[in-house]
């Protein structure tokens, strides 16, 4: 067994206008696939970016909101997750904090619900 944490903010996020976000890389696997925990502050964002690969993005406390191509504003609140497909722009964003895991990679699949 190996315990460690994984929400400790290790690099700020400074590209595409963001602000208040920090990023800790948590695991990777065999291909393409990673696991990084976002830290939003309140009021900060994560800027407009396109996905380097499908990413399933997944909101573990706080709220905020998440954003496509066309900019509207979404809600988005613990426990509830967003996909983005390859090459799609989005932002996100919280006025009161927030933290979220993006996993991504080219086989990453949301299971349908049951």
């Amino acid at each position: 067994m190996q315990l460690f944490r994984f929400d400790r903010a290790e690099k700020v996020i400074d590209r595409f206008d963001s602000v208040d976000a920090t990023a800790t890389r948590v695991a990777r696997g065999d291909g393409s696939i990673q696991l990084t925990c976002l830290t939003v502050a309140p009021g900060g964002t994560i800027g407009e970016h396109p996905a380097t690969a499908r990413q399933i993005f997944l909101v573990v406390a706080g709220e905020g909101w998440v954003a496509g191509a066309d900019g509207e504003r979404v809600p988005i609140a613990a426990g509830t997750g967003v996909q983005w497909e390859q090459g799609e722009e989005h932002a996100s964003g919280s006025e009161t904090g927030m933290t979220a895991l993006a996993l991504e990679g080219t086989s990453v699949e949301v299971f349908a619900a049951e």
